[in-house]
């Protein structure tokens, strides 16, 4: 039985990482911008995640994200990934140092599991064991093999600590095959041309790279989606969403990064601790974009 205290569905705005020259994270911009992002309408911000660059990040800087993410994000829920570390021991002890930071939820990663399905299951259910918090799956494609199996996810449902997964099959039918064992839980789609479809097939919300500079985009569809009932507005948001999503996918995160610095969070650098760069060009191109979202009108965020 779901956590009735825990929302599930929704938008699930993802937090990027700004950094200095020296890639040392630039904490200060970070709150400016979890302030921003708890203004574009999404139902939980989602801090240490992929487009958070958790990988690169040490476990203190990780809990310090996700401790500023609680304090500056104005009441909007919060969720973090808790099990990055690579052993057991050091995963149970970031579950715990996860819980302080105030984050209303966990989200674990499948760890790169999925190809035994018993081995799956039992990994994230002796996991879970160690919160009382509810908790969020995440097929995470930095830890391959990611994809779980739709029959996992429903044993996984059933102890009832599992509130959702952010689905990256980008495959409908293997969304629809999650859907179809969600019960309380909800399908969250991380794949921008399916989104309409994987909402018309009963997925209850969306975890997906382009709310880290475009969450308003997602909130106003899921609320023409879901609340207004208005398929045709849904559709053209969808639209709209995915022309955000072309223009940020080439050098992505940096890519949404220099939008969010064009957003108006001075300080907001495009710097990565991976290996993206953006050339002249591109940061021509975005520019461009920019300027014609403002001079069209196309609102993608909420300034």
């Amino acid at each position: 039985m779901a956590n009735r205290a825990f929302d599930n569905k929704g938008v699930y705005s993802l937090l990027l990482t700004p950094f200095k020259e020296d890639r040392s994270i630039d904490f200060e911009v970070y709150k400016k911008y979890v302030e921003w992002q708890s203004r574009q309408g999404a139902q939980h911000l989602f801090a240490c995640c992929g487009s958070s660059e958790m990988t690169t990040l040490t476990p203190d800087e990780r809990i310090e994200l996700a401790t500023l993410a609680v304090k500056h994000a104005n009441g909007t829920p919060v969720v973090a990934t808790a099990n990055v570390e690579p052993t057991w021991h050091a995963q149970v002890e970031e579950i715990k140092r996860m819980e302080q930071t105030g984050v209303d939820g966990l989200v674990f990663v499948t760890k790169g599991y999925c190809d035994n399905n018993d081995r799956m299951f039992t990994y994230l259910s002796e996991l879970a064991e160690n919160t009382t918090l509810p908790i969020i799956l995440y097929e995470f494609p930095g830890m391959q093999p990611h994809l779980m199996d739709a029959s996992v996810y429903g044993k996984l449902v059933e102890t009832g600590k599992f509130h959702g997964i952010k689905d990256t099959t980008c495959r409908i039918e293997m969304i629809k095959e999650k859907i179809a064992v969600q019960g309380d839980s909800a399908v969250l789609q991380a794949n921008i041309p399916y989104l309409m479809e994987a909402y018309e097939a009963g997925a209850r919300g969306v975890v997906a790279t382009p709310t880290t500079c475009g969450a308003y985009l997602f909130s106003k569809m899921y609320d023409e989606f879901f609340v207004q009932n208005d398929r045709e507005a849904a559709n053209y948001t969808h639209q709209q969403i995915c022309v955000l999503d072309n223009a940020i996918d080439s050098g992505f995160v940096a890519s949404a990064k220099y939008l969010v610095s064009l957003c108006g969070i001075e300080g907001f650098n495009w710097y990565t601790r991976g290996n993206h760069d953006l050339a002249p060009q591109r940061l021509k191109s975005l520019r461009v974009f920019f300027d014609w979202a403002k001079a069209t009108g196309f609102k993608f965020y909420n300034d």
